[in-house]
């Protein structure tokens, strides 16, 4: 991933570095954020108005990034699945308008609610509940991320959910969340399973997780598509838990859990003999490399949000909430 390395940019992270070394000497009990120790100790993963700046500050990167198509500003405030996403679309606008994106209407975000859990270790991390000028009614859901304090937070996961579908979360007196661990057995499927339990139903089906557009929806979707007239679509899916892709899981009120999660999907398209793959659109060419002539083979990096249930309620199935795709890749042959 391209990292600006501009005197401005430098500069901050000098002075983060800074601040951060002061602050391993301070407990500031006043915010409620001691950072003592802070590998060990169960501390809330920030403050409310440092998730407060965090959102603004990736909000202006993104804005300038889509304005130019120009992944390098605003590498620095995303990682893993939403990077991927991210990076890949402003590539492709790149190529098909280098003077930049005439189309740009800024991301305005509003109505924030902050969900900070209180955990021991890295990563430190926490979701923001918005409104936004996109999307329509829809509430935006950002999880942001961080490994030290040196580093700024970086939004990993963006899923857009319906009016009155965020779950409540569990918190305690002092408004904090609980985060739940990713070996965490009190859930019908552990969260670090999540993604492999995923991409095992979508090949094969199975109980694990109830129906709905991106469980049975998308399995009927993908078995129409699979065979139309002179041409085969393939599909392999594959799991991605380790590092910026690892799973994160928030305790929800009922005992269960919101996790967010990532997988990777390759969509092969082969055209009968005498024909052709059908022409990609300009964004798809750009991300496109060798020639198109009998096959087509797609890459894609999906976030998914899922209700995953307390062991041994309800029907112990999982619900997937809401899934954002990008295609990050393409190969002809």
């Amino acid at each position: 991933m391209t990292t600006d390395r501009s005197p401005r940019r430098l500069r901050r992270r000098d002075r983060n570095a800074l601040i951060a070394a002061s602050l391993t000497a301070l407990s500031l009990t006043a915010s409620g954020c001691m950072v003592v120790h802070g590998e060990r100790e169960v501390l809330p993963a920030t403050t409310r108005a440092e998730a407060a700046r965090a959102l603004a500050q990736f909000t202006d990167a993104y804005n300038e990034a889509d304005k130019a198509f120009d992944s390098s500003l605003d590498a620095d405030y995303v990682t893993g699945a939403l990077g991927d996403i991210d990076a890949a679309r402003l590539k492709a606008g790149r190529a098909n308008n280098p003077a930049g994106n005439t189309g740009h209407v800024p991301l305005k975000l509003s109505d924030a609610k902050f969900t900070i859990p209180k955990k021991a270790g890295w990563p430190r991390w926490f979701v923001a509940d918005t409104a936004a000028n996109k999307g329509g009614s829809a509430r935006w859901l950002f999880v942001f991320t961080r490994n030290s304090l040196t580093e700024p937070f970086q939004v990993a996961y963006l899923t857009l959910l319906a009016p009155g579908s965020v779950p409540e979360f569990k918190k305690d007196k002092d408004g904090w969340a609980e985060a739940v661990p990713a070996a965490s057995a009190e859930l019908a499927v552990r969260p670090q399973d999540l993604s492999r339990q995923y991409t095992t139903y979508l090949k094969s089906g199975g109980s694990v997780f109830a129906d709905g557009e991106h469980t049975s929806g998308w399995r009927k979707t993908r078995a129409k598509e699979a065979r139309k007239p002179g041409l085969v679509t393939q599909y392999v899916d594959e799991p991605r838990t380790d590092g910026e892709y690892a799973p994160l899981a928030l305790r929800t009120t009922d005992g269960g859990a919101l996790v967010f999660f990532t997988t990777h999907h390759y969509e092969k398209e082969t055209a009968a003999a005498g024909t052709s793959v059908p022409t990609q659109n300009k964004d798809v060419q750009a991300l496109t490399k060798g020639e198109v002539k009998q096959t087509l083979t797609l890459e894609f990096v999906s976030n998914e949000a899922a209700l995953d249930p307390r062991t041994g309620s309800g029907d112990g199935k999982v619900s997937m909430l809401g899934r954002i795709q990008g295609l990050t890749a393409a190969q002809g042959e």
